[in-house]
């Protein structure tokens, strides 16, 4: 069976990523839950279980195979699963969503640094100009994306996939800060916050006690 470790859900967008890649491919899989940054972290983080990924969250194991970092186990799994539930399969709609989730990988740091992900919290704020230029440039993709490969389904490429893993944390971040989202795209963020394994992962972590202070103030 798969063990996947990841790290606190109110906060971990990483670890997001990669459960919702996990409960996307349907193979059952044991769950661990570790707290990042507590004091026992530095210690944690070199057990053998996270040494690979250098005590990155998510770590997906596969009996001794060690995969992390939440686009390489989105590949990992989709090799495992026939490929058949990430992307999508024509040529063009596909060489858009590796483009956007390499993007999204790799992408938008001021959005990542001025709104932290946070599902307990709710910070209605203005975003700043850097902010405003990553927010512009999402909805400029996910229109892209709807209006050319989206008529099948309420998401990116119709179906839930990989791209739509790779926006969850967005998703999330539009929602605890009240960030602009055009009025298209509006159906998008409802369809992702209503989806069975968003609901599930936002559920649980309401049932999270931990508290990290470096995550709990508005930025």
């Amino acid at each position: 069976m798969l063990r996947l470790i990841i790290g606190n859900r109110v906060y971990s967008s990483w670890s997001l990523r990669g459960w919702l890649a996990v409960k996307q491919s349907g193979l059952p899989f044991e769950e661990v839950v570790v707290s990042l940054y507590d004091e026992d972290w530095p210690a944690r983080r070199t057990r053998p279980d996270l040494a690979p990924s250098a005590g990155k969250v998510p770590a997906l194991w596969d009996g001794d195979i060690a995969v992390w970092d939440s686009l390489a186990i989105i590949d990992y799994l989709d090799a495992q699963t026939g490929g058949t539930l990430f992307w999508p399969k024509d040529n063009a709609a596909l060489g858009l969503a590796r483009s956007m989730a390499a993007e999204m990988h790799s992408g938008y740091q001021a959005l990542r640094n001025e709104h932290s992900m946070n599902l307990r919290k709710s910070y209605p704020r203005v975003p700043s100009e850097a902010v405003a230029e990553n927010i512009a440039r999402i909805m400029e993709l996910w229109t892209l994306a709807r209006s050319r490969f989206g008529a099948g389904g309420d998401f990116l490429f119709g179906a839930f996939g990989a791209v739509d893993i790779m926006f969850s944390a967005v998703v999330t971040r539009f929602v605890t800060y009240d960030l602009p989202v055009a009025p298209a795209m509006q159906p998008y963020v409802a369809a992702m916050q209503a989806h069975p394994f968003m609901r599930e992962w936002h559920e649980c972590a309401m049932q999270e006690s931990w508290q990290l202070p470096k995550f709990e103030q508005p930025g």
